[in-house]
């Protein structure tokens, strides 16, 4: 890595041999160290114009080493790493001077650092470094309102890192849905997670079209249908609007007959012709239309059409839509040898039509692999052939024909097939149509293949001995599927999910968000030997304080990190938290409402904090407000 070689290369020329570079771990952070020597949420140190000898020989261990971090050479990112170099001078090395270091002892006891700053290089000793780090958090601790409220009115203050808080200052829950209809005209990605409805209703209204496109990008976007109906209306591209509409349906929006009105007289009308949702008063037109894409379109509603109409796409004069016509026509009459061989791509055929019986024979028994693969899903396929598939050589094919909506039970487990556990799993369709029929829901709760009951599991509701049935199953993909998406999972078996599944990105706060997940009787996993049992306890009612105390200091970074979220954290634990040497617990810290205001405020302007700090919900609304201008101002 190039940043790495130059690194390497500086320290060599300040007399220095690098042994290693390190990870910080369990060691006191870099981005720590950074923010120490910028004096933010640091202790009282040494400051001096230089850093003498009798302090680098304080910092060295009896072979001279010791860790450093280079400012301008960060590896890492914020997380940098640290290096681990050998001085075997007598002097100070040329480390002073740009671009700014921070040197840390092998024992974390001694830290030096000269870092640049607005009257010129600020230089930092200090020893003794973990019992001062306790002693400031401690003295930060104690801020009155009094101090709490001139700090307050001084921010933003003269140094700043705007466009840090531009990015952070929609994700504060204490941001009104007034500040967040400002930050539309300065940053407006905080959109994709934003749930508000006065805000979401100005973003589509803005006259800027990356804002008003902004809540529709997002992966579960949060809009009505009404005002997904404004988005498309104010949508001026004809592609772009149409994509708009799409998406619009894919999330259940009704769109008004007006607009699909709109959309087919547009330059989109081929596409247009595709939504799925397109009322049926529309397709006897659609069938006649003077474009053959639109003619192929409507065949996609093929139950809908006329007899008349049918008849006239099965002859049309394009081949795209006699193509489209004969797919849709043979779903339900089964086509015909010499139809078939005049098919150019007859692989839709394959998976979707039903064929001439002698057709389908010859195919299942002599087809090549990837015929008789597309077969095995083809829902028209006749029970013979599905027992001769059933038995092929080919373990996928089998796997397909397992998965089949048109089997009973014993003819489903009777098949040998494999089944990889681990792989990613997509609920059967067919089974989520049967979600709402109990006794369906019965009788593939006891399938032998995985795959269907883990389908099963993905039901909102199930019946007391369905959910009882599935919480005992041997895949814990199935009690996982329950546990995410069963309204009705039961709490031990939540509670047995826990122990090893902390969320997904479809559904990241489950288990621990169920309404039936305990909220009782957890604190007695405080002392548990497992740090995600411990994580449980600051969730029952009666822990405490003290509880929150105790686990801020836990030696598992996600109990530290439980801590951190709780409102119950002192601030002096809050301050603490800040030098934790992982960067989540860290970021955590930073939005914990009960860090001192005159740290918070700091943070602001520390480079790497900035962003995290801006979303902390202690900062009063009006300081938001001036920070938005501040924000706003800035050059970009």
């Amino acid at each position: 890595m190039q940043r790495q070689v130059e690194l390497h290369e500086l320290l060599a020329r300040a007399g220095l041999s690098v042994v290693q570079d390190v990870r910080p771990g369990n060691l006191f952070p870099p981005e720590a160290g950074w923010r120490i020597a910028r004096g933010l949420a640091a202790p009282d140190a040494v400051a001096r114009e230089a850093l003498d000898a009798a302090w680098w020989r304080r910092l060295c261990d009896v072979d001279g080493e010791f860790l450093v971090a280079v400012l301008r050479h960060r590896i890492g990112g914020n997380d940098s790493w640290w290096t681990r170099v050998r001085y075997a001078g007598s002097g100070v090395p040329g480390l002073t001077g740009d671009p700014g270091f921070v040197a840390l002892s092998l024992d974390g006891q001694v830290l030096l650092a000269e870092v640049p700053g607005e009257d010129g290089f600020r230089v930092t000793a200090l020893d003794r470094l973990p019992e001062r780090l306790e002693e400031a958090a401690a003295a930060a601790g104690l801020e009155t309102q009094a101090e709490r409220a001139d700090v307050w009115a001084a921010v933003p203050g003269r140094r700043a890192w705007p466009l840090h808080w531009a990015e952070g200052i929609g994700a504060n829950p204490a941001a009104t849905d007034e500040l967040l209809i400002r930050l539309l005209d300065v940053d407006e990605g905080f959109l994709h997670g934003c749930d508000r409805p006065a805000v979401l209703d100005a973003a589509v209204a803005h006259p800027d079209r990356r804002v008003r496109s902004r809540p529709a990008d997002t992966f579960r976007p949060q809009l009505t249908s009404d005002q997904w109906v404004r988005l498309v209306r104010a949508e001026p591209s004809p592609d772009r609007r149409m994509l708009l509409a799409e998406h619009a349906c894919f999330w259940g929006a009704e769109l008004p007959e007006d607009l699909y009105d709109d959309l087919l007289a547009g330059p989109a009308r081929a596409q247009a012709a595709e939504l799925p949702t397109l009322p049926a008063r529309y397709l006897p037109g659609l069938a006649a239309d003077a474009d053959p894409r639109v003619r192929a379109a409507a065949c996609a509603r093929w139950e809908n059409l006329t007899a008349p109409l049918r008849k006239r796409l099965l002859v049309d004069p394009d081949h795209a839509v006699r193509t489209a016509a004969l797919l849709a026509h043979h779903t339900g009459v089964p086509m015909p040898r010499e139809i078939f061989a005049a098919l150019t791509d007859p692989r839709r055929a394959l998976e979707r039509c039903r064929l001439a019986p002698e057709l389908e024979a010859e195919l299942v028994r002599n087809g090549d692999v990837d015929v008789r693969r597309a077969l095995a899903a083809n829902p028209g396929l006749r029970a013979h052939s599905v027992g001769l598939l059933a038995k092929d050589p080919q373990d996928d094919i089998r796997s397909a024909v397992a998965a089949r909506c048109d089997l009973t039970e014993e003819q489903r487990a009777a098949i040998r097939h494999d089944f990889d556990p681990t792989s990613m799993s997509r609920t059967l369709p067919w089974v989520e149509d049967l979600h709402g029929d109990a006794d369906a829901m019965r009788d593939l709760a006891a399938s032998s293949h995985p795959l269907v009951r883990r389908s099963v599991a993905r039901a909102r509701h199930l019946p007391p001995d369905v959910v009882a049935r599935l919480a005992r199953d041997e895949d814990r993909v199935v009690r996982l599927f329950l546990a995410e998406s069963c309204q009705d999972a039961p709490a031990d078996m939540l509670l047995e999910v826990w122990r090893w599944w902390d969320g997904s990105f479809s559904h990241p706060d489950r288990p621990r968000s169920h309404p039936n997940f305990p909220r009782t009787g957890l604190l007695r996993y405080i002392a548990d030997p497992s740090g995600r049992m411990r994580r449980l306890a600051l969730d029952d009612p009666q822990s405490t304080p003290a509880d929150v105390a105790r686990l801020a200091r836990d030696p598992e970074a996600e109990v530290r990190r439980r801590a951190a979220q709780d409102p119950r954290l002192s601030p002096a634990d809050a301050v603490r938290l800040l030098n934790d040497p992982q960067a989540h617990v860290r970021g955590t810290a930073i939005r914990n409402p009960r860090l001192p205001a005159r740290v918070l405020a700091g943070l602001l302007h520390d480079r790497d904090a900035a962003s995290a700090a801006v979303t902390n919900p202690a900062i009063p609304v009006p300081v938001l407000h001036r920070i938005l201008t501040a924000a706003a101002a800035a050059p970009r």
